[in-house]
């Protein structure tokens, strides 16, 4: 897959997204930093289709940078809001609207979206584990 490493390239060194030569994105996701580096994605990670990320708060105008920790997995058409703060291993539910903060081994979803089930066994791109 030599496209998704030229896009995780393209996204640090062209948009300024800082994030791991693990990332996976589809090339449908936007991500709109208000700075280089207000948006960290951690190794391992996958973000769906149409999926956007930003930064800029539109109220205030200033720059509120999002972090998501390895091992997740941001379902397609979902919306991560300013200042948001994403756990390790966590799976964030398609269409879902992040604005709050959300703790590590936790699967959320919805509108705006909830805690669905904690303490998850999540692997690499945020896939589960079997329980057995």
């Amino acid at each position: 897959m030599w496209v998704l490493a030229v896009r995780a390239r393209w996204l640090r060194w062209v948009v300024g997204v800082d994030g791991d030569d693990t990332l996976q994105s589809s090339m449908s996701s936007r991500f709109r930093p208000g700075n280089r580096g207000s948006i960290v994605i951690g190794s391992e990670t996958l973000v769906a289709f149409k999926t956007l990320i930003y930064t800029r708060d539109p109220l205030t105008g200033e720059d509120r940078p999002v972090r998501i920790g390895s091992r997740c997995f941001i379902g397609g058409g979902s919306l991560i809001l300013p200042g948001v703060t994403i756990g390790d291993e966590c799976v964030v539910g398609a269409g879902a609207v992040v604005f709050d903060d959300v703790p590590a081994r936790s699967i959320i979803g919805g509108n705006p979206a909830r805690i669905i089930r904690r303490d998850a066994d999540i692997a690499a791109y945020g896939q589960l584990r079997s329980s057995g």
